[in-house]
Order: structure tokens, then C-alpha cells, then sequence
């Protein structure tokens, strides 16, 4: 699913991008049926679809082999909603929801001394963030059909899979995560003026700034001890409708 929706959007791009760079004739599209009122409306909504990636960085209390985080895909789908503040700078509040599993590999040196058992080596992580930013978007005068943009700020999220109020921990199986984190977000995108619509693919990484770990009961438990902070970083790959 996700290599299918990657080369659909490249194909559309590709596309759209051929017609704008290349046709003689000056395109005059402006996504709201020939009006004019597209880019110039205080407030306009649209909607997203998407793709995400999650990780986490680690720093470490003592030097032993990092924590490998298997990475999988994820799914975005949201909602837009924009403020117009000049001809080129945007306000917009982006809630949507994000749904990503990743998994922790721990080397046995983390266990030295102790039993264990080759499930306790790894942890899954299920995140199910309700995710809000609000962001800045700036962008570069319009040419023809398209407008690149840069877009930043910062974001918070519930996330409604974290287990922190959980009483059981790693003991039980159990890998905990603060319920509200917080990030700052970068990236980078373009919109297409299209007939009836305004479509925008963008790329934005997202940056954890709170320690996202809630440590087990014991002090020197193996899977969260030697972790002095866990932060999520990841990057969002949307397609906007507006």
C-alpha cells in the first residue's frame, strides 16, 4: 500500500508538473473554477492523507549497545484548517490522527547477570496519537500553477496507546509512554493549482522534545533503566485537498 500510494503521487506530480513547466500557453487554473479567490479567502480547509515513519532517539546513562528500533509504516489522515495572514505567510492548525508500531531490540548485554527470555529482548510500541500542530507556513510567489513553501512550529499529541497510568511494567510484558508529547516540526512542500482544488504533497520531519519514557518500578529494571531520555523523531509524507 505504501509503494502504491508513493507512485500514484509521483505519477500526479510528474504530470501536473510537466504541463505547468512546459505548455507555451500560461496556466491560469487557480483551484477555485476560474474565480480568482482561492489563495486570497482569511480562512480555507481542506483535509490530508498520509504516510508517517516514527523512531526514537536514545540517550544513554551508561555505554552499552544502543537500542535497535525496528521501524515500520504508518498512516495520517486529518484535517486543515488556514489562516491567511499576508500573500505569502499561512497559519494552520493540522489535527489528524497517526497510527505507527515500532519495535525495540535490546542486546542481551542489557540483561548481564540476569535471566531472561529471548521475548524479553523486544518490546512492541503501538502509538495511536491524536496529533496538533500548529504551523507556519511561508511561501514563495506564485508561478503559474505551483508555489513551493516551507512550513515549521510546534506540536503536541495524545496518544491514546501509551499505558501510562498502567500499573504493570516490563515485568509484565508492558513497555510504557507519557500520554502528551511534545515536538517541533520542519519541512517542505508544494502546491498545485488544479481546476477545482488545490493539491499540495509535502515532507515534514518531527522532532520530540519531552522524554517520552515512563520507567518500570524497579531502578535497575534492564529495559529502562539505562535510558536517560527517549524522544520520538519521524517524518510525515501528506497529500492536502484544499
Amino acid at each position: 500500500m505504501k509503494h502504491v500510494l508513493i507512485l500514484i503521487a509521483f505519477l500526479f506530480i510528474s504530470q501536473v508538473s510537466t504541463a505547468q513547466l512546459f505548455q507555451k500557453e500560461k496556466v491560469t487554473y487557480d483551484a477555485n473554477q476560474g474565480q480568482g479567490s482561492t489563495d486570497n479567502d482569511l480562512l480555507r480547509w481542506g483535509y490530508f492523507l498520509g504516510l508517517n515513519g516514527y523512531d526514537f532517539k536514545f540517550n544513554y546513562n551508561e555505554d552499552l549497545r544502543d537500542i535497535y528500533v525496528n521501524r515500520g509504516p504508518g498512516f495520517n489522515v486529518g484535517l486543515i484548517g488556514n489562516l491567511r495572514i499576508n500573500k505569502f505567510i499561512d497559519l494552520r492548525l493540522e489535527p489528524g490522527l497517526s497510527i505507527n508500531t515500532r519495535e525495540l531490540h535490546y542486546s542481551p548485554s542489557y540483561f548481564d547477570g540476569q535471566d531472561y527470555k529471548p521475548s524479553d529482548l523486544v518490546r512492541e510500541i503501538k502509538s495511536t496519537y491524536i496529533h496538533i500542530p500548529l504551523l507556519v507556513k511561508v511561501s514563495t510567489k506564485r508561478v503559474n500553477n505551483f508555489k513551493p513553501f516551507i512550513v515549521g512550529g510546534f506540536s503536541t499529541a495524545l496518544n491514546l496507546s501509551s499505558n501510562e497510568d498502567n500499573p504493570e511494567d516490563n515485568d509484565n510484558g508492558q513497555f510504557r509512554t507519557t500520554t502528551n508529547p511534545f515536538f517541533y516540526e520542519l519541512g517542505f512542500g508544494i502546491d498545485f493549482y488544479l481546476y477545482n482544488f488545490k493539491f499540495t504533497p509535502s515532507i515534514r520531519g518531527i522532532f520530540g522534545i519531552s522524554d517520552e519514557l515512563v520507567r518500570d518500578e524497579d531502578p535497575n529494571s534492564p529495559w529502562t533503566s539505562n535510558i536517560a531520555s527517549m524522544k520520538t523523531r519521524g517524518a510525515f509524507l501528506n497529500f492536502t485537498f484544499q
